[in-house]
């Protein structure tokens, strides 16, 4: 993630494995990813300022599909991500593409928003949940966790791609 530009560390010495990601600091990290594309469209959100480092990765997550934000006016920057929008964030940004599998996860109902982003994610090895039987949707994410699960995806891609790189994410 580093050598990619996908994000730096907290400081010069230290990348915080174990700090919990913010929503901002999420989309920031997949827009990077991306290429860093130069934002289009309108701002729908209060708490979204063109001062702010994340403005065009939020509005390119917006006009991707990735998110919706967390009412018609507001993104929720600082909020921490949770698992079940770090794979939908994933999941979006790949199209939605079909979900195969069983769900192994007593913790995800099909009726949950992010049911096939999670089967997505297992049956493409970007995670295996917390337990055999868990998934812990509402758990936040950290910082290791978070570059992890697009390095997983980044090897799955790699499968079936010729010579990718984090930017193919």
């Amino acid at each position: 993630a580093a050598d990619n530009g996908v994000t730096g560390g907290t400081s010069a010495t230290t990348f915080s494995p174990n700090v919990t990601v913010t929503r901002a600091q999420m989309v920031t990290f997949l827009w990077r990813a991306h290429g860093s594309p130069k934002a289009t469209g309108a701002n729908p959100f209060t708490d979204v300022s063109t001062s702010d480092y994340y403005y065009d990765a939020v509005l390119w997550a917006v006009a991707n599909g990735v998110t919706n934000g967390t009412s018609a006016t507001t993104f929720g920057p600082n909020m921490a991500v949770s698992r079940a929008q770090m794979v939908t964030f994933l999941w979006r940004a790949h199209g939605s593409p079909k979900a195969t599998g069983t769900n192994p996860f007593t913790d995800v109902s099909t009726s949950d928003y992010y049911y096939d982003a999670v089967l997505w994610a297992v049956a493409n090895g970007v995670t295996n949940g917390t337990s055999d039987t868990t998934f812990s949707p509402d758990t936040a994410v950290t910082r290791s966790q978070a570059v992890t699960f697009q390095w997983r995806l980044a090897a799955a891609l790699a499968m079936w791609l010729p010579t990718p790189t984090m930017s193919m994410l």
